[in-house]
């Protein structure tokens, strides 16, 4: 069998991960590299269980994705591929009002009966939370949970390409695009066109563009989000991220002496590929709000990426009902690294026509 994966970030890059691993299947792996592309932009906290999206069929994917992760790093790891980005730190919830993260953990203990990957569940007083993040404010109370994990994009989506070519697949630097014949597409690449069995649409906030060059189109727009990377002078490999309760924007330190301070949301922006000081603005006085501690630190590096977002901040997940062929494979919105590679998997079994234990009628991707 044969099978294209168009876009090598989490989820292209995880769906082709997953192929290469069946024998039976001759996997290509086709990626550009655009500016902007969420993988290598983002800073993933894995820790759905507090999320501000009150949505069941988001949290069933996006707690899925979650629990996935153990299992999709131990088999890169026996490929050798041990530079994943990964690391269960733990997560730290913060609030001014004590009230509200003795809510949070009421909440926390009753998913933590189905979810035990959740692990410890601690309240800290105003004052104690330094014990885990020494810059944090000292006005803020927080909830700590030991199963959060944080993770660098760049580097798993580096580790699953290398366990593709590792598994004998191929992969093809190259821009690709679709042609049409009949009901089936086939991608072209400056190589040549190459026909597929099945052929797995996973670019991202560029998925659009490619659908709509062979008549069909889904709801997707890009969001472009800035993300600000601080140098510190201290070890903080074990530090965990931290996610305020009165802000969108998050914490998320790194193993290289390193904090990333995220991120802006900006809607309508198209692929407007700009450092925007409005943006950056927002970001570091929303970070140092929270860790007022790390103001003297060094200002390494800003990031951009477009976020592919579906209207209801769900995964467009499924089949195009008049291209045969074709699995559509994006839409995770600010949850990318979050479900990213659990989604890219389901998208294998899709192709391979396995069986899958989640309903994935609320992810078609024509909705």
């Amino acid at each position: 069998m044969k099978v294209i994966v168009i876009g090598a970030g989490v989820v292209g890059a995880c769906a082709a991960y997953y192929l290469s691993q069946n024998e039976n299947v001759d996997v290509t792996l086709i990626d550009e590299e655009f500016e902007g592309k969420a993988t290598l932009a983002g800073a993933g906290i894995i820790c759905p269980w507090i999320s501000r999206y009150n949505d069941s069929d988001w949290f069933r994917i996006a707690s899925r994705g979650a629990q996935y992760y153990p299992e999709l790093i131990e088999s890169l790891k026996e490929l050798g591929e041990t530079n994943t980005g990964y690391r269960q730190t733990g997560a730290i919830a913060t609030s001014e009002d004590i009230e509200v993260i003795r809510k949070l953990k009421e909440q926390l203990e009753k998913k933590k009966e189905a979810f035990p990957i959740i692990g410890n569940i601690d309240v800290l007083q105003a004052g104690h939370a330094n014990k885990f993040f020494p810059q944090i404010n000292e006005k803020l109370h927080a909830l700590y949970l030991s199963g959060a994990a944080r993770l660098d994009g760049r580097l798993l989506a580096s580790a699953l390409v290398e366990g593709v070519k590792k598994s004998n697949g191929k992969v093809i630097q190259e821009k690709a695009a679709l042609k049409k014949e009949g009901k089936l597409v086939s991608v072209s690449t400056s190589s040549g066109n190459l026909s597929a069995d099945q052929v797995i649409i996973a670019a991202g906030a560029w998925t659009n563009d490619l659908l709509q060059s062979v008549g069909t189109s889904i709801k997707l727009e890009p969001q472009r989000g800035q993300i600000v990377h601080l140098a510190v002078n201290e070890d903080t490999s074990n530090w965990p991220v931290i996610l305020p309760q009165d802000s969108s924007h998050y914490i998320v330190p790194f193993d290289d002496n390193r904090i990333a301070f995220g991120a802006t949301r900006e809607a309508g922006s198209g692929y407007d590929y700009r450092i925007t000081a409005g943006g950056i603005q927002e970001v570091l006085n929303e970070g140092l709000k929270v860790a007022p501690g790390l103001q003297s630190q060094t200002l390494q590096d800003i990031r951009i990426g477009f976020r592919p977002m579906s209207p209801d901040n769900k995964p467009l997940l499924g089949e195009v009902p008049n291209l045969e062929n074709v699995i559509v494979a994006t839409g995770l919105g600010a949850s990318g690294l979050t479900m990213g590679p659990y989604v890219g998997a389901l998208a294998g079994k899709m192709a391979l026509r396995e069986e899958i234990d989640i309903d994935l009628g609320p992810y078609d991707p024509m909705r």
